[in-house]
């Protein structure tokens, strides 16, 4: 039998924003499917034009909503610009891991990470143990790697290889904590998505010829509709998720819920209540139902926090924002518009944080190349040189060349330029800066040393 639970009173659900704002503009250029959504690949995208940067580097990031109805718009003709590796130290690819740290593709198909490595998410084997590093080093084993997201690569041949804790199909258990790369028993993939939660492990999805598969924990119903008597630890098996006929799956990402991104920009979205992202009266929501909101070319989930690219412009939604004494259930249930000076060709978010009136912490990459990112700046995360909270966007500076991704953790940022060189900045607690050491935060971008 399945779990149901009607939502709150939904009379004060905010309807979806009109796209009006002037960073709806698209860019030119023409757009490589493979680029256009989160799929970290080894492979080039053509340069969108840049938009000229007239606008001032504190232009009001708003997360109010409008009551206007929001109709669907088609993908942008913009992505983000490619990486063309200049040193023999080049990276093709940035994310993060469980925790605080990162990894990247490396152009010679490795991969190499830095930061936490409390759940052996460094990759580095038994004899490293778990002790945090501030120096990328090499994953051990990973070979002629193609796709990576989080602690899990994919190969030229499409098998799947996993590190750190996480619903890895090795055993019966919900989830296991490998310190070393092992082989998931899937189909070959083209791409693999981890919930990336401390207290949500155990939750993978894949897309694979057949389509989308999701495993592991089921505690937001985002393998199968709940059962009454399973636990939050219950271990499912690889389960076929049911999309309309005749969709082609671009992209996936996966949070609290999970989200399919369809060729043409349309988003199906299914697991907990927020963020889904739509309005549904289960709680969780198993059953992949389309956003209104249409023309997604990329999306960022972590945990209830979720940002994505539709219309060249950013939107972010999740679970509320709250204070000590007041929660406004569904303040941030669906997308909101976030303005700023220029057309969005990438975007993301982190994990946490509770503001009532200040917009939760998040970095898009304009398609100029500039990087804003906005949010709390307790250790100086934002980028700018202070610990002020960012109310407005912020433009980073700092940075030698164009960006081309970017990623958050709650206490840190990291980007990767066109050059293959990675910035990062914020918090260093675990040596999440990737500096050579613990505990050397910096406020403003400094290289990480790459192997």
């Amino acid at each position: 039998m399945r779990i149901t639970r009607r939502l709150l009173d939904r009379c004060g659900l905010a309807t979806l924003v009109a796209l009006a704002s002037a960073a709806a503009v698209s860019a030119s250029c023409s757009s490589d499917p493979e680029e256009g959504g989160a799929l970290a690949t080894d492979s080039g995208a053509q340069v969108a034009p840049g938009v000229q940067d007239g606008a001032s580097d504190a232009d009001v990031v708003s997360d109010a909503g409008s009551d206007a109805a929001l109709e669907d718009v088609a993908v942008p003709d913009a992505s983000p610009r490619p990486v063309a590796c200049g040193g023999t130290s080049c990276a093709t690819a940035l994310v993060t891991i469980l925790g605080e740290g990162f990894c990247v593709l490396l152009q010679d198909k490795t991969v190499a990470c830095w930061g936490d490595n409390a759940n052996g998410q460094l990759g580095r084997g038994a004899d490293a143990g778990v002790i945090a590093s501030g120096v990328a080093e090499r994953v051990l084993g990973l070979v002629d790697v193609v796709a990576l997201d989080h602690a899990c690569a994919i190969d030229a041949s499409g098998d799947s290889w996993c590190w750190g804790t996480g619903p890895w199909l090795q055993t019966a258990a919900a989830t296991t904590k490998e310190l070393a790369p092992v082989k998931l028993p899937i189909p070959p993939a083209k791409a693999i998505r981890v919930a990336r939660s401390s207290t949500n492990a155990g939750t993978a999805c894949a897309l694979v010829d057949a389509g989308v598969i999701c495993w592991g924990t089921n505690a937001n119903g985002q393998v199968m509709p709940p059962e009454r008597d399973a636990g939050p630890t219950t271990a499912y098996q690889p389960t076929q998720q049911v999309l309309p006929s005749g969709s082609v799956v671009r992209d996936l990402a996966v949070g609290d819920a999970t989200f399919a991104i369809l060729d043409d920009g349309t988003v199906f979205s299914w697991g907990a209540n927020p963020p889904i992202g739509r309005v549904s009266s289960l709680y969780p929501d198993p059953y992949p139902r389309p956003l209104a909101l249409g023309g997604f070319s990329q999306i960022d989930a972590a945990n209830e926090n979720v940002c994505g690219v539709a219309g060249a412009a950013i939107h972010c939604w999740g679970w509320p924002k709250t204070t000590t004494t007041v929660t406004q259930p569904f303040d941030r249930a669906l997308p909101e518009i976030l303005v700023l000076p220029e057309s969005v060709v990438f975007a993301a978010t982190s994990a946490g944080e509770s503001k009532v009136t200040n917009p939760l912490r998040g970095c898009a990459i304009g398609a100029s190349g500039s990087l804003y990112c906005w949010g709390n700046n307790l250790s100086g995360q934002v980028g700018d040189g202070t610990k002020d909270y960012a109310i407005t966007s912020v433009k980073i500076a700092g940075l030698p060349e164009p960006a081309a991704q970017v990623r958050t953790t709650p206490n840190a940022t990291c980007a990767l330029l066109t050059s293959g060189r990675v910035f990062c900045w914020g918090a260093d607690g675990v040596g999440q800066l990737g500096g050579g050491r613990l505990k050397w935060p910096s406020a403003v971008p400094r290289e990480v040393v790459l192997p």
